[in-house]
């Protein structure tokens, strides 16, 4: 896992075939509690790049998927978004990256 230290997740989303997106912020409470899971599903899926990325400071990174509420959760593959969510619960979280990691 990795956090984005530039605007540039649209390079990192063509460079990486699958790519999964925590969009955060350092005030928001649940983007701290969701970290630690965030981090654990990467540890449990080498075969797709994980990433954070700060809402605030990377507004373009931000553009690729509809980040309105944080955490919002994106999926990429093969440079596309795949699919989003707003949550706080593990479980949707869980299933968002098996979507992607298991085809």
């Amino acid at each position: 896992m990795e956090e984005l230290k530039n605007d540039n997740l649209a390079e990192m989303v063509a460079e990486n075939e699958t790519v999964v997106v925590q969009y955060m912020a350092g005030w928001c409470g649940n983007c701290r509690v969701m970290k630690p899971k965030f981090k654990k599903l990467a540890a449990e899926n080498q075969n797709a790049t994980f990433l954070l990325v700060d809402a605030e400071k990377y507004p373009e990174s931000r553009k690729l998927a509809k980040v309105d509420n944080l955490p919002t959760f994106a999926t990429f593959r093969n440079g596309q978004l795949v699919n989003q969510v707003q949550t706080n619960k593990f479980e949707l979280l869980k299933d968002l990256v098996n979507e992607v990691t298991s085809n």
